[in-house]
């Protein structure tokens, strides 16, 4: 039977020796994607050649996917929204109970059958929260047997409470204890999910690198391909002083955190912002430059809402219809969005468990939590991830992201507890830490857009988070040029007194 693989080469003028034809058609396959247009004769030179950049990648440094989602489609009902409330309201608060503070917890419809005045612990997903003409705080909070109100009060002696609450979020769970009076649960302490206090803060022996490349936009007519050859100048060796070339030599995994290409029909008249415009020949652009780092490292890829697939959370990895050139590079993990992987194992060493999300909720709660937004929003992804992990969700509220139910599980649950939680989406990078877990906000690789301007958004772009593996201390290497720092500073600027105008 005829190769299919074979017949396109043919049909794109590629010389294809004769014993090609035994080889597996998948192999064929992968080496036709690998090397793409610059493929113009297939012998068993290039056979080979392909082989040692497989072997090279397989005896690499090592990646583990822990979780990755890849449910097959289906139906999904509004019964599915019940089902994956009721399974991670009973899975956060195992997590609540488990705390010292709740182990006398009780349920909902027991507490609002009391008649006397009694000290409770309550557990209860928000279903409301109001505030009073004092300005006291009004919870109504739901277990799997009723519905009860939680009174938090407006008072000096209460402050750090009362912050707490004025900070909390709908459907997020919580813990509540108190005193029961007559018709509302007095709240004397709120309680979190939370990250336990005694994570380990690992660190490896030897120093070793970690490189978040962030949403790379590959197809954009803002694509800085100037600042973009700089850093593969860098990772390649040839670029930086002693100290930043040893840094690339070291380097054994990069993270792309999402929006591997700019994507198609993403927003409207969206094709009048691409330099490509079909998103198949977008992948192989992104191919082709990626394939410039060397091939030692091992790139861990996942899925953003620019991407080839659904918008929806979780969103599974990129078509392989359309991304058949980036699944074709052997140093190439792809995985979902969100996802778990662990790196830099060894027979002595655990390795890392990295929670990657490209971060669809993260504008929401930039948005609508008081102190975050004060703080400065989207500027504060810090503040944000914190914010996430104390609630062991990645999009507590509903509404906060765009989400597809699932059943089985909830797959934006922070289950897991990660060493790194790495994010993108918002196009700046920050780093931050909470109880052990390094968090950080990865870059972009795109001019500021005046539509971003507008959506608050102020990107800090072609800015690149390196983690040393050894101390757990991540610095970010610049490689925005001076030209386009002006460049971008003035857009801003006239873009914000236009605003300020209208």
């Amino acid at each position: 039977m005829e190769s299919p693989t074979l017949k396109k080469l043919l049909e794109k003028g590629v010389l294809i020796s004769p014993e090609i034809n035994k080889l597996d058609e998948k192999l064929l396959e992968d080496i036709a994607n690998y090397f793409g247009e610059d493929l113009d004769i297939l012998d068993l030179d290039v056979v080979s050649k392909f082989k040692d950049i497989k072997r090279a990648a397989e005896l690499g440094p090592k990646v583990k996917i822990l979780k990755s989602y890849d449910s097959p489609p289906k139906k999904r009902t509004f019964q599915d929204f019940v089902s994956v409330f009721n399974m991670r309201f009973k899975i956060l608060s195992q997590m609540l109970r488990n705390r010292k503070e709740l182990q006398g917890v009780t349920a909902i419809s027991r507490v609002i059958a009391k008649t006397t005045n009694d000290k409770v612990a309550v557990i209860g997903m928000i279903l409301d929260k109001q505030t009073t003409k004092n300005n006291n705080i009004i919870l109504k909070i739901e277990d799997l047997t009723g519905i009860c109100n939680v009174i938090i009060r407006k008072d000096e002696n209460n402050k750090d409470l009362y912050d707490l609450a004025v900070n909390l979020s709908l459907d997020e769970v919580i813990g509540i204890t108190g005193s029961w009076l007559s018709s509302a649960v007095f709240a004397d302490r709120i309680l979190f999910p939370d990250i336990p206090l005694n994570k380990e803060l690992k660190k490896k022996n030897e120093e070793e690198y970690v490189v978040l490349l962030g949403d790379t936009h590959f197809g954009s007519n803002v694509f800085m391909e100037y600042e973009f050859e700089k850093f593969i100048q860098w990772i390649q060796g040839n670029a930086g002083n002693e100290e930043q070339k040893r840094m690339a030599e070291k380097t054994n995994y990069i993270i792309l955190t999402g929006d591997i290409v700019e994507g198609v029909g993403i927003y409207p008249n969206q094709q009048n912002d691409l330099t490509i415009l079909d998103i198949t020949d977008q992948y192989v652009d992104a191919a082709r430059r990626l394939k410039q780092i060397p091939e030692r490292i091992k790139i861990i890829a996942m899925s953003g809402n620019h991407d080839a697939g659904r918008l929806s959370e979780p969103q599974e990895t990129p078509y392989k219809d359309y991304a058949a050139a980036i699944w074709a590079m052997p140093n190439v993990t792809l995985v979902s969005n969100p996802a778990y992987v662990n790196i830099a194992s060894t027979e002595d060493f655990p390795g890392f468990d990295i929670l990657l999300y490209h971060g669809g909720s993260l504008i929401y709660y930039s948005q609508n939590v008081p102190f975050i937004r004060e703080a400065g929003g989207q500027k504060r992804t810090d503040l944000i991830l914190k914010y996430l992990l104390q609630r062991r969700h990645l999009a507590p509220t509903h509404g906060a992201t765009l989400y597809l139910p699932d059943a089985d599980q909830d797959f934006l649950l922070i289950d897991i507890i990660p060493d790194f939680f790495i994010t993108g989406h918002i196009h700046r990078s920050t780093v931050g830490s909470y109880r052990n877990i390094t968090t950080i906000n990865s870059s972009c690789w795109t001019e500021t857009t005046e539509d971003q301007i507008k959506r608050g958004l102020e990107p800090l772009p072609a800015r690149v988070p390196i983690i040393n593996l050894k101390t757990r201390e991540v610095k970010i290497m610049n490689f925005l040029s001076k030209k386009t720092k002006e460049k971008e500073e003035e857009k801003i600027k006239q873009v914000k007194e236009l605003s300020q105008m209208i």
